[in-house]
């Protein structure tokens, strides 16, 4: 986790879901929270980075706690914290929650954890953790980095043939990631293997940004009138499954059965 740690310490992650070619994530992941939430319902955010989620759903009078990793981002999200928010903020990591007690929340986030674990055994961890604190019937959102459309920014950026030099991409064109790169790329089909261990049934499969990111520098040209257009595009493709395989990030959204 070293080297997750040190990344954060010197990334704008407060600043990053701000730009309009960010945006779109964060509209998007906050509709499909707002889609299950009810008075009194209890979230727990996991990884919850600089608290871009967590205080906003704070904010909205929420009951939430914000578990991180990264003692810096613990220490901007506490500077958003308001006297009347309820939101409690604990330093700690993703594949072990063992301070907290299961089936105690009604919505689980892990949006960020799954994009640094590199192995199975971290993985599973992962996402164990987050269905055992789900309550029965409750719901947990996962996000995931797409390994394709990154292969079209490495493209854009001229970077492929380093990468492939470097021995970390495979022949398929899927990304052979280790923690020194920072983050896990993947297919669905990757995610919906991990799946299969879980007692859970999705209920939503989004791409929350499609193709924002890769044309970024265009995206943000757009004029207010313009960019709510844009969202409404977006909606009417973010869960086609032929195309969520366009988006850089993923959400997978699935309840907990009994």
């Amino acid at each position: 986790m070293n080297s997750v740690i040190e990344y954060y310490n010197h990334y704008d992650e407060d600043g990053r879901l701000l730009k309009k070619n960010r945006r779109p994530e964060y509209l998007l992941t906050m509709e499909y929270i707002e889609k299950y939430l009810f008075e009194g319902a209890k979230i727990l955010e996991i990884g919850a980075g600089t608290g871009r989620y967590s205080v906003a759903l704070a904010e909205k009078g929420y009951d939430v706690t914000a578990v991180e990793l990264v003692k810096h981002n613990i220490d901007i999200m506490k500077k958003k914290v308001k006297a009347e928010h309820k939101i409690k903020i604990i330093e700690g990591n993703a594949v072990d929650l063992f301070f907290l007690d299961d089936e105690s929340f009604d919505i689980v986030l892990l949006l960020g954890p799954m994009y640094h674990l590199f192995t199975d055994e971290e993985k599973h961890s992962a996402l164990s953790e987050a269905v055992r604190v789900a309550k029965t019937g409750g719901v947990i959102y996962a996000s995931y980095c797409n390994n394709d459309t990154c292969m079209y920014k490495m493209f854009y950026e001229r970077r492929i043939l380093s990468l492939r030099k470097k021995g970390m991409i495979g022949e398929d064109y899927h990304a052979i990631s280790s923690p020194n790169e920072i983050f896990e790329l993947y297919r669905k089909s990757d995610i919906d293997e991990l799946m299969k261990s879980y007692n859970v049934t999705r209920l939503h499969f989004v791409g929350v940004d499609m193709l924002s990111y890769v044309v970024n520098n265009k995206l943000n040209r757009l004029n207010k009138r313009e960019f709510e257009e844009y969202m409404k595009f977006m909606h009417s493709i973010c869960e086609r499954d032929d195309l969520t395989g366009f988006s850089i990030h993923m959400l997978d959204i699935f309840t907990k059965k009994e």
